[in-house]
């Protein structure tokens, strides 16, 4: 385990993410050290995920992040409730391992988590000083938190 620019510890266990419905709780969440709250992306991070985003995942997730036929909402409250009390690692790795749905695994960290700041914006989170890192096992130390501690 190492420590990150943020003083967060990386750990490089990975639990698995099932590839559909709600992730199944791998208790991370209650070790995580920060919240979604903390300000963990830039408007600048959320500003090229917004056009990654829309190459890559608004033809099933929709402009809007509203969803489509095959494809959940990205924004609202199905999608808050679907992670909250989770960490942002288990939505990291879900996007990680099944997105886009035509080449899954095809983006690189930095994408998906620029993508996931523009997703972040777009549901009313803070952005901060500091980019979002692209690496799982950090991620898994910030919490999903619908409602602000």
């Amino acid at each position: 385990m190492g420590v990150c620019r943020r003083g967060r510890i990386a750990g490089s266990a990975r639990s698995p993410v099932p590839a559909l419905g709600r992730p199944r709780d791998t208790g991370h969440a209650e070790s995580a050290t920060e919240s979604i709250w903390d300000g963990v992306f830039t408007e600048e991070q959320a500003t090229r995920g917004k056009a990654m985003y829309a190459e890559n995942c608004a033809s099933c997730h929709g402009g809007e992040l509203t969803g489509g036929e095959m494809a959940p909402p990205l924004a609202g409250g199905e999608f808050m409730a679907g992670w909250d009390g989770l960490t942002i690692g288990d939505l990291f790795e879900r996007i990680r391992i099944s997105m886009p749905q035509n080449a899954p695994g095809s983006l690189s960290g930095q994408q998906n988590a620029d993508i996931l700041a523009f997703v972040f914006q777009a549901n009313k989170f803070p952005a901060g000083t500091t980019e979002m890192p692209k690496e799982a096992g950090i991620l898994k130390q910030i919490k999903f938190e619908v409602k602000k501690p």
